[in-house]
């Protein structure tokens, strides 16, 4: 099974055929890679071949193997994925790096951490996860989105420091979610005309409200500095997620909001994937 599974993801395109063969027949099982290698000469049911066929054509279709899985990996830790919110990538990983670098600096208990835009939650729960002293609200304007992320607070532990509330970014945010020292948002950044030209996988596959970031790719950003800092405390911190090229229009839109030491940071590529500003010295 191992094999002909791997025979057809390499035909189909799939780069790490052999990587996904086995996440497919570790999901279908039930087992870990350890266990599916410890058990590999024992004969293989009837309801498991069936699962691993209905997995793999679903793949060869060109659904993304997270959602094929049904879960996927963001900072060492499992997060439950389906069709209503995009998967977590590692280029957002910087995100949660800088944003827990931070908060560790800082050491003060009661700290508060907003996931503006939280998808999953993987952001805002590998804070809480990491940094258990703060306090973590995510916000999403999608139902089915936080009903994932709920799943993913508990699934990750963390349902003590984090909560899950709905609220659209690109309103004002509700009155009574208090103030933050930290908002994290990776928000929707595609231009709409570049979404056709994505991969199979994702213009077919990942939710469009996920992507579209209007014309230009930064109508959230537009909405979200003016209006939600009036939720950062005096000395807080608005840390985004961006795409390439957009570093430069979005650092201006933070200076011109009053924010100060605004800095963009790379990813591994080099390219500038996270913008970041304070209200005052933080």
């Amino acid at each position: 099974m191992y094999l002909d599974l791997r025979r057809a993801l390499k035909a189909s395109g799939v780069e790490d055929y052999s990587m996904e063969a086995r996440l497919i027949l570790c999901a279908a099982s039930g087992k870990t890679k350890e266990e599916l290698l410890r058990d590999k000469k024992l004969y293989a049911f009837d309801d498991l071949e069936t699962k691993v066929n209905d997995m793999a054509r679903r793949r060869l279709n060109g659904e993304p193997i997270a959602y094929v899985l049904g879960e996927w990996e963001f900072m060492g830790l499992p997060f439950n994925v389906d069709p209503q919110v995009l998967i977590p990538r590692a280029d957002t990983e910087l995100l949660a790096e800088l944003a827990i670098q931070l908060l560790q600096r800082k050491v003060a208990d009661g700290m508060r951490v907003l996931d503006l835009c939280c998808g999953t939650g993987c952001i805002g729960i590998s804070i809480a996860k990491t940094v258990q002293s703060c306090r973590v609200v995510l916000v999403d304007n999608s139902m089915p989105a936080l009903r994932i992320a709920r799943r993913n607070v508990l699934r990750n532990g963390v349902s003590r420091n984090t909560t899950c509330i709905e609220a659209d970014a690109l309103k004002n945010p509700p009155v009574l979610l208090g103030k933050y020292d930290l908002i994290v948002c990776n928000p929707p950044y595609v231009p709409t005309a570049e979404i056709d030209t994505l991969d199979r996988g994702v213009k077919d596959h990942e939710p469009r409200a996920a992507l579209d970031g209007g014309a230009d790719g930064l109508q959230f950003y537009r909405a979200i500095i003016p209006h939600w800092k009036a939720i950062l405390k005096p000395t807080g911190v608005l840390m985004f997620e961006c795409g390439e090229g957009q570093s430069a229009a979005i650092l201006d839109m933070l200076t011109e909001n009053g924010f100060g030491r605004v800095a963009s940071h790379p990813d591994m590529a080099g390219t500038p994937r996270v913008v970041a500003g304070a209200l005052a010295e933080a």
